[in-house]
Order: C-alpha cells, then sequence, then structure tokens
C-alpha cells in the first residue's frame, strides 16, 4: 500500500477517503490501483498501467502528494 488517505470536514458533512497501491497484473505489467469513496462505502476503483513496479510507486507517489494538498491525511 503506497497511502490510504481520508479528508474529514464534519460541518460540511464530508467524509471521504482516497487508497493507493501498486499490484502485478497478469501480463507482466503493474498496476496503480486507485480507489476512492465515501468512508463507510464500497468506492470507486481505476486501474492506471505501468511497465514496471518503481513507475507505479513514483505516480503513486506523486498522486498522494497532490491529494494531501487538496485537505486529505494519510491515515496510520
Amino acid at each position: 500500500m503506497i497511502a490510504y488517505l481520508e479528508k474529514v470536514e464534519p460541518k460540511q458533512r464530508m467524509l471521504r477517503f482516497y487508497a493507493l497501491h501498486v499490484a502485478p497484473t497478469l501480463f507482466g505489467d503493474w498496476a496503480l490501483v486507485r480507489e476512492w469513496g465515501r468512508i463507510g462505502s464500497p468506492g470507486t476503483m481505476r486501474l492506471d498501467w505501468f511497465d514496471s513496479a518503481s513507475e507505479a510507486e513514483a505516480a503513486g507517489r506523486k498522486l498522494g502528494r497532490e491529494k494531501e494538498r487538496r485537505g486529505y491525511r494519510a491515515v496510520v
């Protein structure tokens, strides 16, 4: 898992999560798996394919930093 982020703003009734991890595909590529949605509900998933695990991890870290700038916080 690269990151699990949450954005909680009770006044706006906002309870969101964003999860990022890297996984191998059946064809030898690597996928950055993104899942996002409301905390407690199933999220929406998206896969982005890369040639190597390091490329996928770099893209995931970059996306995680962008989400943190938008108010998401890492959960340990």
